[in-house]
């Protein structure tokens, strides 16, 4: 199987600086000098404005509002003692560029308002909740891009959102103290700040908001352990359940499928612990039993478990055994369902698995049910018009083309065919039952292929796909 998708690499990564009793300095007399001034206004940073002319009116008045300092000069190296950071913003490409070598010649980091290429760092658009702060960055590709999504965040938060993290920060040593680590502090900070704290903070009740933060540690509990049996999805990470990330989000113990993309498995806590649990052909790293197992211990043991499968738990994806596992042992679980792979293929291919007229049913199989010698009820289903998606099926195309048409399928019954379903990498195929067999001599595939069988596939759209063979399927009116 090829490599999962990546995210694309960060060149400049976010972090939080210390600027508290430090310095920033700004090179600059005009408007951009007032823009960065304004955004460093809103830190406890000592803000010193440095210009051998003297300062708009704006600026000015800015410096004078808000105590900050004006050397009214070229930039020294004096400015620089105990700066974290300067800014040049003189709009004069020269000046910017010496001011910002200066700086890096002291160590400091620099920034040159519009000149990327002089930059060590960028500015985001900052959402202040202090002490919460999100910072939203486009390295300078997007200014106004993250000027919108600051404002979509904006109107999302709690103006008082600031003042809950403050009170929490008082009750830290408490709840350190007495809530125990994983599931059980997380759901105190949950209820927390989704609860009835803050929503009195929010009113401006601040000490009816103490006494809920109190009463929600005087009731604090061990939670028990639970399982949540998740479908990931085909592989793409935004096919993921809102509830499915939610859950990701709560977990202590991710075990995975060996076919869930990193990228899906990522999207959980960065500190749960992820436990491969294989189940890929050829490549079995434990046994059903020995994962069954393991769900029941670490419940046991206390732990919020998400059992993260390809596609959807409940289709080949054995949660049957797997959840009997659990109600033999008294754990609770649920289940979350995931898109299936059959839905991405036929997304894909724009491709109606039902069709007036036409289909009027869907089969899910594999297509190891045509092993053995009897034909199995779906086949029959298939000659009778239904839609059959064949989970699995590359290696053994060529045996359920002939068993299907020696039970009665036409030959030029419409195909179509998706490896790695749902991903931009995706390659899709498209034929006849006849042309079917050629599927399993391709050695190029080695991602999860699709098979989709039937006559409402006819109403599909090829002009994305390949022919299996050199024959080629015409659509035929829906």
């Amino acid at each position: 199987m090829p490599a999962a998708s990546q995210p694309a690499k960060l060149a400049a990564f976010p972090l939080f600086m210390k600027v508290d009793g430090r310095r920033v300095v700004i090179v600059g007399s005009g408007a951009e000098a007032l823009a960065k001034a304004r955004l460093l206004g809103q830190s406890s940073a000592e803000i010193v404005v440095v210009s051998p002319e003297v300062p708009e009116p704006d600026l000015a008045d800015w410096i004078a509002a808000n105590g900050a300092v004006h050397r009214h000069r070229p930039l020294l190296k004096g400015d620089l003692q105990n700066a974290v950071m300067l800014f040049a913003a003189t709009g004069d490409e020269a000046t910017d560029a010496a001011a910002v070598d200066l700086a890096k010649a002291h160590g400091i980091c620099a920034n040159a308002v519009d000149r990327p290429a002089l930059c060590d760092f960028f500015t985001p658009a900052l959402v202040n909740r202090a002490p919460v702060a999100i910072a939203i960055g486009t390295e300078g590709a997007g200014p106004v891009l993250a000027q919108m999504i600051r404002s979509r965040v904006e109107a999302m938060l709690s103006p008082s959102l600031g003042a809950a993290a403050q009170m929490a920060a008082g009750y830290r040593h408490l709840v350190e103290r007495f809530v125990p680590k994983g599931s059980a502090r997380r759901r105190y900070w949950s209820d927390f700040f989704e609860g009835e704290p803050a929503r009195l903070l929010e009113i401006g009740h601040a000490d009816e908001a103490k006494a809920a933060a109190n009463d929600l540690l005087a009731r604090r509990r061990d939670l028990p352990g639970h399982v949540a049996l998740v479908g990931a999805g085909p592989g793409a990470e935004d096919l993921l359940t809102l509830r499915a990330h939610r859950l990701l989000m709560q977990a202590d113990v991710i075990v995975h499928d060996a076919l869930v993309p990193d990228a899906v498995v990522a999207m959980g806590r960065r500190d749960a612990e992820r436990i491969p649990a294989g189940k890929r052909k050829g490549c079995h790293s434990k046994t059903q039993a020995e994962i069954n197992a393991l769900l029941v211990t670490l419940a046991q043991n206390g732990k919020q478990v998400v059992r993260l499968k390809c596609g959807d738990p409940l289709v080949f994806g054995r949660a049957g055994e797997e959840m009997q596992a659990l109600r033999d042992a008294g754990i609770s679980y649920e289940v979350v369902p995931g898109v299936t792979s059959a839905f991405a293929a036929a997304a894909d291919f724009e491709l109606p698995l039902t069709l007036r007229g036409v289909s009027s049913s869907l089969v899910f199989t594999t297509g190891h049910d045509l092993r053995g010698n009897a034909l199995p009820d779906w086949a029959k289903l298939a000659i009778g018009g239904a839609t059959v998606a064949v989970y699995m099926g590359r290696s053994i195309a060529a045996e359920v083309a002939e068993r299907l048409m020696d039970a009665g399928l036409a030959a030029d019954t419409a195909v179509a065919v998706v490896e790695n379903a749902s991903y931009a990498r995706r390659r899709m195929f498209h034929g006849t039952l006849a042309d079917l067999p050629t599927l399993e001599r391709r050695t190029d595939l080695d991602g999860p292929v699709m098979t989709i069988i039937g006559d409402a596939v006819a109403g599909a759209n090829f002009s994305k796909s390949t022919p299996l063979s050199t024959r080629t399927l015409v659509p035929v009116a829906a």
